[in-house]
């Protein structure tokens, strides 16, 4: 994944602020990678954020090859499994003493 960082400060020289002017010119294209959003497609992506919305605080977190292997192979969303497991398990863990 390419992040980006806007400075704030930043000045947009001439000739990106004429970039943009000609950007805004141009029409949207649609085609099979990239189809309008029809009202079916705008209300199941809305329904699929009620159901797994956004929550908790986004980290970086190292696990072992052999971990992130099995945890992939549980499924395309392992990531989200991962997250459920990791809940779980803090919820779980006891101090013994």
């Amino acid at each position: 994944m390419v992040k980006y960082r806007l400075d704030e400060n930043a000045k947009l020289t001439e000739e990106e602020k004429r970039q943009i002017e000609e950007a805004k010119k141009l029409s949207i294209v649609y085609d099979e990678d990239c189809p309008e959003l029809t009202e079916e497609m705008k209300e199941a992506f809305i329904a699929a954020r009620k159901a797994k919305p956004y929550k908790g605080e986004q980290i970086t977190l190292r696990v072992s090859d052999e971990t992130l292997e099995k945890a992939k192979s549980m499924g395309e969303d392992y990531i989200s499994i991962l997250e459920k497991m990791l809940d779980k398990a803090v919820k779980e863990y006891r101090v013994s003493s």
